[in-house]
């Protein structure tokens, strides 16, 4: 258990707080690219309890704004982009990307007041599909050379889902390797070869057998947590005979994303960002290692669960997560569906608002969880004392840090980390783009 401080440290995220500071010091997801199509191509959103305007200019430029109009504060998230920026629709007072002030109408012939005025703007970066955008003080970080920021835009897509609850109890969920075998348990396993963009229905690499059935019939896996450069890594053994081993490897890439595979030739890259303290947005990249990502595909699939143009799950606290009796006794362990998002909105929206920490009792599988709390409590204190934190790359370290591995397969029991490295090296060997990177 820890003390309701200790929680109040590692969750409250406005302005101020102590995780918000730290996160500040990041990159954040803020938009999916897709979001900025159209005739419009504005919007308005809320980072860390701040609200922004984020758009693209009649030149494809981004940029990102407070909302509020310096002028007398209307809402820039009802302006025009026009003349090479954002006009404000109460007087005209126009933006650029920069937040520079390009005119002032009605102000007096030779008035110097534009000059004068600059609105607060923020760098932003696209990223495979993904809109990052910082907030903090300074140069923002390089971005690591990951898989999901590498691969070409064909072997990406980009998806989101809001989770009406703190990103920390939300980030912790997608580091805990052991929920899956409960939180994920189908009873029926389907044909592994239609399992194309579905979390969990596929089969485990360099066998047929379902991922379903192994965290189904295997429950207790053995877990180890190893420090990185990048943060640490997860491994979770589930012991199949004496001579073979489920071995399924997933990162925790520091402060909040994670990576873990989605199949035999994919991985996700998850990011969980802060709205405020009681709601988040995931985001997440999937990074294909074969041919490119079937994106309408992909993207059908998840519109049939989540409504725009916030991206909410169709199935949620307000329909009990369309928890059904009889899918609970003979299909799926919660009866909320095959969506493993629901699944996991489910767990964390249950555990409140913001989770109550000082009642929880943790175990042996938890060892993860606590290993992130540790680093991101040293994390914090340090930027409370004006010092570093992990992950604040220049561009040398950055161009350092790849992969990160990211496993689910079985293979020789007497050697399980043998073994994902080589399927790792393997995968990448056959892979165009991959391959290329181990080759340069």
């Amino acid at each position: 258990m820890i003390s309701a401080e200790q929680n109040d440290l590692m969750t409250r995220v406005g302005p101020g707080a102590a995780a918000g500071r730290l996160l500040r010091r990041y990159w954040q997801p803020v938009a999916l690219a897709d979001e900025l199509s159209g005739p419009k191509p504005l919007k308005a959103l809320r980072l860390m309890g701040q609200d922004f305007v984020l758009f693209r200019d009649e030149a494809g430029r981004l940029g990102m704004l407070d909302r509020d109009c310096p002028h007398r504060g209307a809402d820039l998230a009802f302006g025009r982009l026009e003349n090479g920026g954002l006009r404000c629709a109460f007087h005209g007072w126009l933006f650029d990307v920069k937040g520079a002030c390009l005119d002032t109408p009605a102000e007096p012939a030779g008035s110097k007041l534009c000059s004068r005025i600059k609105q607060s703007a923020y760098p932003v970066a696209e990223r495979s599909g993904v809109i990052f955008a910082y907030i903090g003080e300074g140069e923002p970080p390089a971005f690591p050379a990951f898989d999901c920021f590498v691969a070409p835009d064909s072997h990406t897509f980009a998806f989101k889902g809001l989770f009406e609850c703190n990103w920390l109890q939300a980030l912790e969920v997608g580091i805990d390797p052991a929920h899956a075998s409960y939180l994920h348990r189908f009873f029926e396993d389907e044909d592994t070869s239609q399992g194309y963009g579905k979390q969990f229905r596929g089969a485990s690499a360099d066998s047929d057998m379902p991922i379903t059935k192994v965290l189904r019939e295997y429950d207790r896996p053995d877990i180890s947590v190893a420090p990185t450069d990048y943060g640490m890594r997860l491994t979770a053994l589930r012991e199949l005979s004496e001579t073979q081993t489920h071995v399924r490897v997933t990162n925790v890439v520091f402060p909040q994303a994670f990576v873990i595979p989605m199949s035999s030739d994919m991985t996700i890259s998850q990011w969980h960002v802060p709205v405020d303290d009681t709601r988040c947005y995931w985001f997440a990249i999937f990074t294909s290692f074969t041919g490119p990502v079937n994106k309408q595909q992909m993207r059908d699939q998840r519109l049939m669960l989540y409504e725009l143009p916030d991206y909410t799950s169709r199935k949620n606290k307000r329909n009990d997560y369309g928890f059904d009796l009889q899918e609970q006794l003979t299909q799926t362990y919660t009866g909320m569906g095959d969506d493993i998002n629901v699944h996991d909105q489910w767990a964390v929206e249950s555990q409140g608002p913001i989770q109550d920490r000082t009642r929880e009792h943790l175990g042996t599988t938890d060892k993860g969880i606590i290993a992130y709390r540790r680093m991101l409590v040293k994390a914090i204190e340090s930027t409370l004392a004006g010092e570093g934190a992990p992950m604040l790359l220049d561009a040398s370290q950055a161009k350092a840090l790849t992969g990160p591995p990211s496993i689910d397969g079985i293979g020789d029991a007497s050697d399980p980390e043998g073994y994902w490295q080589g399927a790792d090296l393997e995968r990448r060997k056959k892979s165009d783009w991959a391959c290329a990177r181990l080759t340069a």
